[in-house]
């Protein structure tokens, strides 16, 4: 057969003559994609290779292992609807996802196996531990088995002895025979010695708790051979469940057991031969204190102070508070002596007592400048200030920090504060701290005596300091300095030419005039009060003023009065506290320390202090939190008694007034003008007793002002303005401070509110009336009400509510109010005479027939002026 009916046979399409055919073969693409490709074949040649491998094909010869493998990828590929590629990387991503799972298992299998060696390392080790302990613990006790035997082997010894030298007699008596060859009688009783001898270590033993392993006698002898494999073993006289079951006669003590009690016995005798004798202490017991605080203080057990207080029928902890009278009561019950301090005791030693006089050294005087507004004061103190002699030098003052010392050309020094406004001098007025030596009251000229001249005159009568009075801008052609000195007369400021004791300067802060008679004036004001301080000590003094600085934080300007202040002191101010960790001067330069008057910025305080508080180094940073902490308890107690009832109003003046806590009503009076003032202090001195008046604070012609506000809050009066306002800013810091401002523009309204205000201080006057008699007829008990007389009204009238006595015998036994007042079933208001009813009195039932009620009331009439 040919080639060609082979291919016919084969059931293929028979190719056509030309040298290629074309046909179809179908593409498959992902997601479900075909597409039909046209394609051309090229016949082989039937005698070639080529046509070789067609007719193998053909003729259905096996294909080899690659192609096969492709097919079947190709099958594969078509069933899931992927390409061939798509299906190579699946395939590898499984393979490679496989090979790092064997991996895993071969990498845990492997962790595995080295943390078991590690445990089973752990386990040898502590094996071999438990062992080392096992052996250790063994030999202690076979030690202390040995010294035992040791101890009763010597006692047994010396007792031996006594017995041998008692027995010596008898022995030089007997024959000498006898003493070279002992006899078997002789044996008998040395063994009969020994047992006994035994038996009685025995009893020692027991007694103390432990146990003897007894000697067996051999049958054949009569010395006792010790045997190794008949001895007792340790653990043979333990109690388990087989000697329970099977016999407990054997059953003896453990070697622990016996120790136990051979401590227990050598604790009994010592505790019975020397008795500790107990120490007794000074306890300091604060107000409140903890159980815990309170042991440790007597150097007792917290458990003890908790038994004792549960026997006295309290339960308590550890951590809970004790009163100091309950603590009292402890400290005693333990036999120790108590020390009750005060929680305020705390402030005690912060401020210390006064200096002895030869340690005080002379130091520069302390000045306050205050004035009016454009009176010169700014003007005045850049001319002193130009003065200084230092600061020429150092090329002009580079820093103000509202107070300076100023050193002049004859080497006196003195320190000058700048206090605008007077609000640190009113807070160091009302703290009690004098910050200043010497007042200089700046008055222009040209100006006289303005609102703001009498304020600064009445802080500086307030503070009790001396004033020098500089009439300034005396260089103007209008000035007229003795109009102004005629002024001072009427605010009681005598100057020395009109026989006072003030002196008063004229000077030209524009032209420098009278600037060295001013100075001169100083030092000699300060001669005379003889200023001194000792430096050799810690520092003390006043805040004048304080801020937060952005890039140094907390900055306080302070004063020292006494002492010197260093770096690195720890500081107090207040309910502030820190480490001084700089000192700066006025002209921004550190300084080493600062001494009596000199002043100086504070850096390292925790927070701005508030000015006028006073300032002092303590020992320790526990003592600077123990007194902060204090403080601000008490500040806290103080804001939230202000916000319950405090401020500066009437109505709280009056609830203060009723508790007879003032009898005095301060006041603080504005006015448009000064005869309007005059008028009003005149009306208001007029009003009152011997037992009520009104105390004028302060008194000016102009608007309310903050500094006025200030002296309001200081002092606790309220402000009258007559025909005056207050500015925003004075509003303003009234209603944070809590000051009442009232506004009047009629004279005599004033007058009358304060007028009404003096009468309510006074007591009203009580009026007692006689209204009715009434006698008990019958006394009845009654069930909720108790005893009820029936009286009959014999005079006048009975009324509700009034006041009653009870007279029996013509003695007034009782005396009350009537609780029930009652005709036949019904409560009534009165009841007249010749009429009956049922009373009954509150809280007293101690009524009896024919005693008499007198019934009257009591009328309080308010007194007036």
């Amino acid at each position: 057969m040919s080639d060609a009916d082979e291919r016919n046979n084969s059931g293929r399409k028979p190719l056509s003559l030309g040298g290629r055919s074309s046909g179809t073969v179908q593409q498959s693409f992902a997601r479900g994609r075909q597409k039909s490709v046209v394609v051309e074949k090229k016949r082989k040649r039937p005698g070639g290779p080529a046509g070789k491998d067609a007719a193998t094909g053909k003729s259905g010869a096996p294909q080899s292992q690659k192609d096969k493998a492709r097919a079947a990828l190709a099958a594969k590929a078509k069933q899931l609807g992927l390409s061939e590629e798509e299906l190579i990387k699946r395939q590898q991503a499984i393979l490679r996802a496989r090979a790092e799972q064997e991996e895993r298992a071969a990498k845990q299998k492997a962790e595995e196996e080295a943390r078991r060696a590690r445990e089973d390392e752990e386990r040898r080790a502590l094996e071999d531990m438990r062992k080392r302990e096992e052996e250790e613990r063994q030999r202690r006790e076979e030690e202390e088995r040995r010294a035992v035997a040791e101890a009763e082997a010597a006692r047994l010894a010396a007792e031996q002895a006594k017995k041998s030298k008692k027995a010596a007699p008898a022995a030089d008596t007997a024959e000498e025979p006898s003493v070279k060859a002992p006899s078997r009688k002789a044996d008998k009783s040395k063994d009969k010695t020994e047992r006994e001898e035994s038996d009685d270590n025995r009893n020692i033993l027991e007694s103390m708790g432990g146990r003897v392993k007894s000697k067996k006698v051999a049958p054949g002898g009569d010395k006792a051979q010790p045997s190794r494999t008949k001895e007792p073993k340790r653990r043979q006289g333990k109690l388990t469940i087989q000697n329970l079951v099977e016999d407990d006669e054997g059953r003896q003590r453990s070697l622990a057991s016996m120790r136990r009690a051979r401590e227990r016995e050598k604790q009994r005798r010592q505790q019975g031969g020397q008795s500790r004798d107990k120490v007794s202490r000074e306890v300091v017991v604060p107000e409140a204190i903890s159980v815990q605080d309170l042991a440790q203080r007597m150097a007792e057990r917290a458990a003890d102070v908790v038994k004792y207080l549960m026997t006295q029928g309290q339960m308590v902890r550890a951590n809970d508070m004790l009163d100091a009278d309950i603590a009292e009561l402890i400290v005693e019950e333990f036999g120790h002596t108590i020390k009750r301090v005060s929680e305020s005791d705390v402030e005690e030693g912060f401020i210390s007592e006064e200096d002895t006089e030869e340690s005080k050294l002379p130091r520069p005087p302390v000045v306050t400048v205050m004035g009016h507004v454009d009176h010169g004061k700014t003007s005045l103190l850049d001319a002193l200030r130009s003065t200084d002699v230092a600061a020429g030098e150092a090329g002009g003052i580079t820093q103000h920090i509202g107070a300076y010392q100023v050193a002049l050309k004859s080497g006196e020094k003195i320190t000058f504060l700048d206090t605008p406004g007077h609000a640190a001098f009113s807070s160091m007025r009302s703290r009690g701290a004098q910050a200043t030596d010497i007042v200089i009251l700046v008055v222009a000229a040209d100006d006289g005596v303005m609102p703001q001249t009498i304020e600064a005159i009445s802080h500086a009568k307030a503070a009790n300091v001396p004033m020098i009075v500089a009439v300034n801008k005396v260089d103007k052609p209008d000035s007229d300095p003795q109009k102004v000195l005629q002024e001072l007369l009427q605010y009681e400021v005598f100057v020395e030419d009109m026989g006072g004791d003030v002196q008063a300067v004229p000077v030209s802060a524009l032209k420098k005039t009278g600037l060295d008679e001013l100075t001169d004036a100083i030092n000699l004001q300060a001669e005379m009060l003889e200023l001194k301080a000792n430096p050799n000590r810690s520092a003390e003094g006043v805040v004048i003023e304080s801020q937060v600085d952005k890039g140094r934080g907390p900055v306080a300007t302070c004063l020292v009065k006494r002492g010197t202040l260093k770096r690195g002191d720890i500081v107090v101010a207040g309910a502030q506290w820190g480490k001084v960790r700089a000192l700066v001067n006025e002209r921004g330069q550190q300084m080493k320390e600062a001494g009596p008057s000199l002043p100086a910025e504070i850096l390292g305080l925790d927070g701005a202090p508030e000015p006028g508080e006073v300032f002092a180094v303590v020992e320790s940073e526990a003592r600077a939190r123990e007194l902060v902490e204090y403080r601000e308890r008490v500040k806290r107690d103080k804001a939230a008694a202000a916000r319950t009832g405090g401020g500066a109003s009437l109505e709280q003046m009056m609830a203060k007034l009723k508790s007879n806590e003032v009898q005095e009503l301060p006041l603080l009076v504005k006015a448009d003008v000064q005869g309007s003032a005059e008028a009003i202090i005149g009306a208001l001195e007029k009003v009152g007793n011997e037992e009520v008046q009104a105390k004028i604070i302060h008194s000016a012609a102009g608007g309310v002002s903050e500094s006025d506000v200030l002296l309001a809050q200081a002092s606790g009066a309220p402000i009258f303005a007559f025909n005056v306002r207050a500015n925003k800013q004075a509003r303003d810091l009234a209603e944070h401070e809590g000051v009442e401002i009232r506004y009047y523009s009629v004279i005599y309204d004033l007058i009358d509110d304060v007028k009404n205000t003096l009468e309510g201080m006074l007591a009203p006057e009580k009026r007692e009336t006689f209204i009715g008699y009434a006698q008990i007829l019958e006394v009845f008990n009654i069930t909720k009400v108790g005893r009820v007389a029936g009286c009959r009204v014999t005079e006048g009238v009975v009324k509700r509510g009034c006041g009653v006595r009870l007279l029996r015998d013509d003695t007034v036994i009782h005396e009350g109010h009537l609780s029930t007042l009652k005709r036949f079933k019904d409560e009534v208001p009165e009841v007249r005479a010749g009429t009956e009813c049922g009373m009954a009195f509150e809280n007293y039932h101690d009524i009896q027939v024919n005693d008499v009620i007198e019934c009257f009331e009591v009328q309080e009439i308010q007194r007036s002026l």
